[in-house]
């Protein structure tokens, strides 16, 4: 897989790190500061926005991400503690043209409404149904309570939750 790198090391500042990561699959390279933060180097050095900047400091769960295959606040994780990580953005969550099972679960439920908490909510729910955490209606409300959605559709997003973790369909 070719390597893509976020700009060459003949315009890196000093003190600047260079961040190898896998990113929804595809290698990468950042070259940032040691202070920036992961959320500021997907969006600001790889362009993907998908993920949100809320509160920025790690209390709505809008940054959210799965990394190494776990639920993680990018706003609270520097850049620098992900070298050789596996990432999996909002961005990397469809195969394709086809959806994932959760945000096909998302629509069927109308789980969101403004959406901006909805990539969050989205790598959350993939993360609890990978973590084997997601046993019960009530699990599925603690372990998202730290993903805020401020529109009231948490209703929503946990039915979509337990159909996908039910395998089916919970209409």
């Amino acid at each position: 897989m070719k390597r893509t790198e976020t700009q060459t090391p003949s315009h890196l500042q000093q003190g600047t790190c260079a961040v190898n990561i896998k990113v929804n699959g595809e290698e990468k390279t950042l070259y940032v500061q040691p202070w920036v933060s992961l959320l500021d180097g997907l969006r600001d050095h790889l362009n993907l926005t998908g993920t949100k900047k809320g509160c920025d400091h790690g209390q709505c769960g809008a940054c959210t991400i799965i990394c190494d295959d776990k639920r993680i606040l990018s706003c609270l994780t520097l850049a620098v503690m992900k070298n050789g990580s596996e990432i999996t953005t909002v961005e990397g969550i469809a195969h394709g043209e086809e959806l994932h099972p959760i945000q096909q679960a998302f629509i069927d439920h109308d789980a969101f409404q403004c959406g901006y908490c909805t990539p969050g909510q989205l790598c959350s729910a993939i993360g609890l149904i990978k973590e084997g955490k997601a046993n019960s209606r009530e699990e599925v409300k603690e372990l998202m309570s730290g993903n805020l959605c401020r529109c009231g559709a948490n209703i929503g997003i946990i039915d979509a939750i337990m159909q996908v973790k039910d395998g089916g369909n919970n209409e």
